[in-house]
């Protein structure tokens, strides 16, 4: 038995996989709220603590009328051959502090609290590329077809969520190879006034704009506050909407249905630095053979990322703008994508030789 977990800022998902050789579905999957918790092994603890097996009814009228005095014998605790976790923040030798939560996350002392004999950490989109050489053609939507070449070079990844993080895949002879990267944090540049004015309200608040403080939920949120203090065109009903619920959810439904101005406008401006800054990783990268938008935004916004705002950005550069037309594009439907390709590392670790 191998365990995955995906940790990120909002939640973590952990599951144990009977993993062979191919890709398989969890045996068990949990998802918990990250911030309910201190630390990762807080989670681990209640994740791989076998539950108590119910009493047999016999067995609690007995226990109740003092007859007899009932022990259930707890069940054998879980065996783990290796255990691989994507975590949102970069990883140092094994080691990582998390960006969007206070915690340390030590692989040395995850392995060495529950005994499992291989832990390895990896960057949570290091993770997603592993997740997305495994996904089939139904968990993908494509956005531009592209034309590839016929040998291959390198993919690039990007995700908009709680965070952005992104990822290059380099073809190495024999397969792709995943590099992490936390090119999410890179300076904003914007493209146009509209933008240059956005950059300018975002630090009158923040020493430092990145691509972050937009894409992403809290980003979407402020790029509506952007707008609504410039357009003034904010309905009240969709302010207390805001107040009430999930601001990146309520600006996302009222946009998508076209319900309000200010909603329309938000999402046209976060589709449009979204694929400028997807075409700026694939220019980096020079990702000829595709490029891959994860995370959990995007296919909660794949309406407006198929409308062609994506797309006009991506390709907007200039005298590159033929070759950014032959990369494809596809976006990441499966929101399981990182803890799969935890997993298959984890999976690895455990068939490779005890050294």
């Amino acid at each position: 038995m191998i365990l995955a977990g995906d940790i990120g800022g909002t939640k973590t998902n952990l599951a144990l996989y009977d993993w062979p050789a191919e890709r398989v579905e969890p045996v068990r999957l949990e998802t918990f709220h990250s911030a309910d918790y201190k630390s990762l092994e807080e989670i681990l603890e209640e994740f791989l603590t076998p539950p108590k097996p119910p009493m047999l009814l016999d067995d609690i009228e007995a226990a109740a009328s003092g007859e007899a005095e009932v022990e259930s014998l707890p069940e054998e605790p879980i065996k783990l051959a290796a255990a691989c976790f994507g975590v949102a923040g970069p990883v140092i030798e094994n080691h990582s502090q998390t960006t969007n939560l206070p915690w340390v996350v030590d692989g040395a002392a995850i392995a060495k609290r529950f005994d499992i004999p291989r832990v390895q950490l990896l960057n949570d989109l290091e993770a997603t590329a592993y997740g997305i050489l495994l996904l089939r053609s139904d968990e993908l939507e494509v956005l531009n077809p592209g034309n590839p070449p016929k040998k291959r070079q390198a993919l690039a990844l990007i995700a908009a969520g709680t965070g952005l993080g992104e990822a290059i895949l380099f073809w190495d002879g024999k397969s792709y190879r995943p590099m992490p990267s936390e090119g999410g944090h890179t300076d904003f540049a914007p493209n146009n006034d509209y933008e240059i004015e956005l950059l300018r309200y975002l630090r009158s608040q923040f020493l430092h704009v990145s691509y972050e403080r937009i894409l992403s939920g809290p980003g979407l949120n402020a790029i509506y506050e952007y707008v609504r203090d410039t357009k003034k065109n904010e309905p009240t009903w969709l302010a207390e909407k805001i107040k009430a619920g999930d601001p990146a959810a309520e600006i996302a439904e009222a946009g998508l249905k076209g319900q309000a101005d200010i909603a329309k406008q938000t999402l046209d401006l976060f589709a449009s630095i979204y694929g400028a800054e997807a075409g700026n990783l694939a220019l980096k990268a020079l990702s000829l053979d595709g490029v891959y938008v994860a995370g959990g935004m995007a296919p909660k916004l794949i309406k407006k990322l198929q409308d062609g705002t994506f797309m006009k950005a991506f390709i907007n550069k200039g005298r590159y703008k033929r070759l950014l037309g032959n990369m494809p594009v596809k976006v990441v439907m499966n929101q399981q994508t990182a803890l799969l390709g935890a997993a298959s590392v984890a999976a690895a670790l455990s068939h490779a030789p005890t050294p």
